[in-house]
């Protein structure tokens, strides 16, 4: 599948391909990151505290995926079973089997009967620990890895379709669109961004959604400038005349003969506003301004690895997992930056 997609690549866009890979810290980062990203996105398999399948009565049940009342297993209630319940695993193991994903324990687990008063330190059971709120720590980093990724994949595609489409169109047809335009991008790159977000973050409260919308409105800035310089080049070149003469429309003309060149400087910016969105999320968790209270969030676990410096196991497994996410994302940027460096290409 993979060379199949690599062969109906144009040539130059092969070379390009063949650039980054040549590049192995790279290409390792790419692989190892992919992995890593896919993994979380199974975290509710992976790390739960509900079981994965159940066999009762000849019936098969999957948790995971459905809520049951306590009545399907012959409870008392018609609320949602509560696996960990002691009286509901000995209803279910008198007429069948109970499959447990690897990790018993999600993200808003509170652990009862920990061996030590929270947070308590890495043992058999959890593998990082658990946090002042006798929750999991792993299953903590394994769903905010994730949400993290999401978050900041979502708003680097939303960064990137305003940041084009304003740069394209100020560069492209300049004169008081490009005045007016970079005048207002002064005033609004010259907002402090944090802190209108904890200003708005104190007066709604924040979710995923509405922190991504937020961000969304001054995280667009920063593309305009690489677009708009490479609108400005190519409205002038001669082919794009041609075209003009011909009649082509200009949504046309600035699609298919001058976006193709402007993205080269745009790929470039793409992985290192993720790991800004990345840290904005982070920061903001940190402070408490970020998702709403309880959500998996790697900002709320250094947080707390800061306030209970007698568990360092906290600081130092969210120092870890950002360093090295931070750190990937990096390395990836910089072999997608040699891959579209026309230097390069042209060796």
């Amino acid at each position: 599948m993979i060379k199949k997609i690599y062969h109906r690549c144009s040539p130059i866009n092969q070379r390009r391909i063949d650039t980054f890979f040549f590049n192995k810290r790279a290409s390792w980062s790419l692989w190892i990151f992919l992995f890593i990203f896919t993994f979380s996105l199974f975290a509710e398999f992976i790390a739960n505290d509900k079981p994965l399948i159940i066999h009762y009565d000849g019936a098969l049940y999957s948790p995971v995926l459905v809520n049951y009342p306590e009545t399907t297993f012959d409870g008392d209630f018609d609320t949602e079973a509560d696996y960990t319940d002691p009286y509901i695993i000995e209803l279910i193991e008198e007429k069948g089997w109970m499959l447990w994903p690897l990790v018993r324990y999600s993200f808003d687990t509170h652990i009862a009967n920990l061996p030590q008063p929270a947070p308590s330190p890495p043992t058999s059971s959890n593998w990082l620990g658990t946090d002042d709120q006798a929750r999991d720590v792993f299953a903590r980093v394994l769903y905010g890895f994730r949400i993290s990724i999401l978050f900041a994949l979502a708003l680097t595609i939303g960064s990137s379709l305003i940041g084009i489409a304003v740069g394209a169109t100020q560069g492209y047809y300049g004169g008081k669109i490009d005045l007016y335009g970079q005048r207002l991008l002064e005033i609004w790159g010259g907002l402090p961004q944090l802190f209108v977000l904890i200003i708005l973050a104190s007066i709604i409260s924040p979710n995923f959604w509405w922190l991504l919308a937020v961000m969304l409105l001054f995280s667009w800035t920063g593309l305009v400038d690489v677009v708009r310089a490479e609108f400005l080049r190519g409205r002038n070149l001669d082919y794009v005349r041609a075209a003009k003469a011909l009649g082509v429309s200009n949504f046309t003309i600035m699609r298919r003969h001058i976006l193709p060149n402007a993205m080269v400087a745009t790929m470039t910016m793409l992985p290192f506003i993720l790991t800004g969105a990345i840290t904005t999320l982070t920061s903001l968790d940190f402070l408490g301004f970020g998702l709403p209270a309880g959500s998996a969030s790697l900002g709320e676990l250094m947080s707390q690895g800061k306030g209970n410096l007698h568990a360092p196991w906290l600081a130092i497994t969210a120092f870890l997992v950002l360093s090295s996410m931070l750190t990937l994302l990096v390395f990836i940027g910089e072999g997608v930056r040699d891959a579209f460096d026309p230097r390069l290409l042209s060796q």
